[in-house]
């Protein structure tokens, strides 16, 4: 059997992870005191027979998941108290099975370990292994999956319903969910997320976008990822609301579900995707999806910059920009763009209630506003650490403070504007730093150009060549061409930031929430000219 990871709350109110210690059966060592407020509410939720899960034409109220979800925690625990942190797999379609199987986890003393169907199987067994699981929760669609994972294996739709038992108490210390990361920087780490930072995030953020139990979210996210489990599934349970859960992300589908829906959160690729499907509607579905979309009472865009086109022309179409958030596996949302105040295009707003930032230098000390540098973070979200890897969490803090990688550029009155991933974005060009992500702005507004991502390339006169991998707009008699978009840049930028090398493709390597894969793409770009 494996470990629990335990925690430690440090006098800075920070979490840090300090490896493994004790053992899977027992009461957890830091589950004396204050209880789990994310286990409370869950508790509260579980006498309402108000809708929670919206799925395949059934409705599930939140008593009925609370029932699934002890049925599962059952499952799991045998004769056994309580799972004392250790880590469950789960790999299922968006479902009621996976919510359940999510909260029963949870429940019973475990962390959730998500797992896409969408990976092919050494991904997964490379997460089950990473993370040490002593059980797989399935549904039937994939039980025949990720053969070899370590553990138990169990079908959620065998576990039934139960009615809440009594349990040993859960600490906001304890862990609740592993995420990996989107591995966008290097192989995926296991980001340990507590009750305490769960039940932080999700409150901020139903404060902060107005979340009430009357919304309903129309939910299209991946279920592996930061943004679909917490920001968006969690969140909105959490506040008593319901969610409706889409099989996968279908432009029409989702056009037609604004309907029936009061929130939408996507990623910029979605929304690229949706403005694609609107132009090549009929003149009346394209009448008709305006009207639900206007109709929506909040629409986010996050995980990853969304390109200031895309917002504007949402805009115009909607009367509202999309309300754009920064967050990352490791710490949720800690920045967001109000909800009833101005949203500004190309920013992420300011920090949540009770998050502290600070935008440093190499060294840690703090830049003036105006001018660039790492954000740096602190606060109830942030998480305990990697699983495992007590020197990458060591390296992670510096003082108390997260460093998030990334560069950003803080205006006089707070609001803050990401420049891009110090690692990829952030090119270092005959002396100058260069932001990526402005360059892609830039060349995103010629007509001819659909998707765009610009990284550096080793050069030995410039230390990094600027080089643009284009994906050309479809239906154009004329595809744009190189000498067309080197003119085009020469009027809107300076030179020394205009593209030396252009690659022109069909598509651009993502991963599951859109991301760019520029390590990736980078790489494979290696050697050329």
């Amino acid at each position: 059997m494996v470990a629990p990871y335990a925690l430690q709350v440090g006098a800075d109110g920070g979490h840090r992870g300090r490896g493994y210690r004790g053992v899977l059966a027992g009461k957890s060592a830091m589950s004396e005191g204050k209880r789990s407020g994310l286990i409370e509410r869950r508790r509260q939720l579980g006498t309402t027979e108000q809708a929670a899960i919206l799925v395949g034409g059934a409705t599930y109220t939140h008593a009925a998941v609370e029932r699934r979800a002890g049925a599962v925690a059952r499952l799991l625990l045998g004769e056994r108290a309580t799972l004392g942190g250790a880590r469950v797999g789960l790999l299922a379609r968006p479902s009621i099975e996976w919510v359940a199987g999510f909260f029963g986890v949870i429940k019973a003393g475990g962390v959730v370990v998500p797992m896409s169907p969408q990976h092919p199987d050494p991904e997964l067994l490379y997460m089950a292994g990473d993370a040490g699981i002593e059980a797989l929760l399935t549904d039937r669609a994939h039980e025949g999956r990720a053969a070899g994972a370590p553990g138990a294996r169990w079908l959620l739709e065998e576990a039934g319903e139960v009615e809440e038992q009594e349990r040993p108490g859960l600490a906001p210390e304890d862990g609740a969910l592993l995420l990996y990361t989107s591995g966008t920087t290097g192989k995926p780490k296991g980001a340990l997320l507590t009750h305490g930072n769960l039940e932080a995030q999700t409150r901020l953020l139903a404060e902060a976008w107005g979340i009430t139990g009357q919304d309903r979210l129309l939910h299209a996210l991946p279920l592996h990822h930061m943004h679909g489990v917490v920001i968006a599934l969690l969140t909105v349970l959490q506040a008593g609301a319901s969610a409706e859960l889409l099989p996968r992300f279908d432009p029409r589908e989702v056009w037609e579900g604004f309907g029936r829906a009061t929130i939408w959160m996507g990623v910029p690729t979605m929304y690229h995707r949706l403005l694609e499907a609107l132009d090549r509607a009929t003149t009346e579905e394209q009448r008709r999806w305006a009207a639900l979309g206007r109709g929506l009472r909040l629409a986010t865009s996050g995980s990853a910059a969304l390109p200031a086109t895309l917002s504007e022309r949402w805009g115009e179409l909607t009367g509202t920009i999309p309300l754009e958030r920064f967050g990352m596996s490791e710490l949720g949302v800690a920045l967001s763009n109000p909800l009833a105040g101005p949203r500004r295009v190309g920013s992420v707003g300011r920090p949540l209630p009770g998050v502290a930032i600070q935008v440093v230098d190499g060294q840690g000390v703090p830049v003036p506003a105006g001018e660039a540098g790492e954000l740096v973070v602190r606060g109830p979200t942030v998480f305990a650490g990697y699983l495992g890897r007590e020197q990458a969490t060591r390296e992670a803090f510096r003082e108390g403070w997260f460093l998030t990688g990334d560069t950003v550029l803080q205006e006089a009155d707070g609001y803050l504007r990401i420049l891009g991933r110090t690692s990829v974005d952030i090119l270092k060009s005959g002396g100058y730093k260069l932001s990526a992500l402005e360059i892609e702005e830039e060349l995103r507004a010629h007509p001819g150009v659909a998707e765009v991502a610009v990284v550096g390339l080793p050069d030995e006169q410039w230390g990094e060549r600027v080089a643009a991998v284009v994906v050309r707009k479809q239906g154009l008699t004329h595809p744009v061409t190189m000498a067309e978009l080197q003119a085009f840049c020469r009027e809107r930028m300076a030179p020394y930031k205009i593209p030396r090398s252009w690659f022109f493709v069909e598509e651009l390597p993502r991963n599951a929430l859109g991301k760019v894969l520029k390590p990736a793409l980078r790489q494979a770009l290696q050697g050329t000219g």
